[in-house]
């Protein structure tokens, strides 16, 4: 049996379309695969990470965090690309995206056991430099699947699957540490063996692209392999600019809201990761609503520009809401109105990025560089935050983080506004 979105009919997308035929357990198991490595690649930072570190350096924790993030952001930007475009030429007997998808998975699962075990900061710092290496390997073969076997008329519904997978990695993260024993081999290695089982099964049945003609590969060719040209591909720029805020935005709030539930709304330690959960379980139900509506509207109208900046607004004005909340209730309402936005916005902006790519035949360059856009704010977020925090005396300045979230959502927004070539 074949999925239907292995058919191998003419697309109409200005994209080229390369996909093979693949089994029916294909789609599922993509989708599977993503969830997998967002559960480990998430609920590291923003839950097990934090509790390990008010544990080992609770008078730094918020410099400890920015620290371990930043670092392991320097690292995925620098490798991202350069597997992107290995990956693109590779001749391997096993294709172009397994070997990274499956080595990817034992590298990031590796990384999470020396989290698991770090007696103190710098081997947390080391462990999730390994975590995040390995998993940008295998997210960036994962990205370039999308270009490489789903055709543009469903691709921003598997987008949608995409960002669901995103959203509620997180909430099944807290929940997860939340209900497991108070010991990091559990909070770790269980989301690490979900990750790597995924992708097994996503591997076992692929049936991958294979390049029989080699294609010669220098550090000046993997150089290049960062970069498409903003003058030459303005829509690609714009529409890699939003990304970048709206991610800024999110991450900005997210990878400190454990601190915020403690610190700011005065939540206790050891109910703050239950609660985190409800609160970005309440940010995924929300998000869901929008994310299958408009990736179900985007695909049937072809519309890809007018959701996005829309939704990058709604994102911004939720995350507004949440910043003048002095109690959890309202921050919540917030976070739901963020939720909407955000669940709109993830479904189509991922599908207009991979039809603005100047060139669909190196999908793991292209998608290399939009992953750029996700993966910097890992590095820049937590350098931003670190300045953001000390301002003024009261402790950690939680107003002056959420201002600057609010406004990179909104300037995402207005970022949409000159692409031309998608409507």
């Amino acid at each position: 049996m074949v999925s239907p979105i292995a058919e191998q009919a003419q697309d109409a997308a200005p994209v080229a379309f390369r996909g093979r035929r693949q089994p029916a357990l294909f789609l599922p198991l993509f989708v599977f695969a993503y969830f997998g490595v967002a559960l480990a690649g998430i609920s590291a930072p923003t839950v097990s990470i934090p509790l390990r570190l008010s544990e080992l350096d609770p008078a730094h924790k918020t410099q400890m965090l920015s620290l371990t993030i930043a670092l392991g952001g320097v690292l995925v930007v620098l490798i991202t690309a350069p597997l992107g475009r290995l990956s693109d030429v590779s001749t391997a007997r096993a294709g172009i995206r397994r070997p990274y998808i499956l080595g990817g998975a034992l590298v990031g699962a590796s990384g999470m056991l020396v989290l698991a075990l770090a007696p103190h900061v710098s081997v947390i710092i080391a462990g999730w430099g390994l975590a995040q290496a390995g998993f940008a390997a295998t997210s960036m073969a994962l990205n370039a699947l999308l270009a490489d076997q789903i055709p543009t008329r469903i691709r921003a519904r598997v987008a949608a699957t995409f960002g669901l997978s995103t959203g509620i990695a997180p909430v099944v993260g807290s929940a997860l540490v939340g209900a497991l024993p108070g010991n990091p081999l559990y909070w770790f290695g269980i989301p690490a063996a979900i990750s790597l089982v995924a992708c097994i099964g996503l591997v076992l049945v692929l049936d991958d692209i294979v390049r029989t003609e080699p294609v010669p590969v220098d550090w000046r060719s993997l150089l290049r392999s960062y970069w498409i040209n903003p003058l030459r591909h303005k829509d690609f720029a714009w529409a890699w600019a939003c990304r970048l805020l709206v991610t800024m935005s999110l991450v900005s709030v997210i990878t400190y809201l454990l601190y915020f539930l403690t610190d700011r709304l005065g939540i206790a330690s050891e109910d703050a990761p239950s609660r985190q959960g409800t609160v970005l379980g309440v940010f995924f139900a929300f998000s869901v609503v929008t994310t299958l509506l408009f990736g179900w509207i985007s695909d049937r109208t072809g519309k890809r520009r007018t959701i996005v900046w829309s939704s990058a607004l709604l994102t911004a004005f939720g995350l507004l809401i949440s910043l003048l909340a002095h109690d959890l209730t309202l921050f919540t309402v917030g976070i739901a109105l963020a939720g909407m936005g955000q669940g709109a916005f993830v479904s189509v902006d991922v599908a207009m990025m991979t039809e603005l790519l100047p060139d669909s035949t190196d999908a793991g360059t292209g998608l290399a560089v939009i992953a750029l856009s996700y993966q910097l704010p890992a590095l820049l977020v937590p350098a931003l935050a670190t300045v953001l925090l000390a301002i003024g005396d009261a402790g950690p300045n939680y107003t002056a983080l959420f201002i600057a979230a609010v406004t990179a959502s909104a300037l995402g927004a207005l970022a949409v506004l000159p692409i031309k070539s998608v409507p």
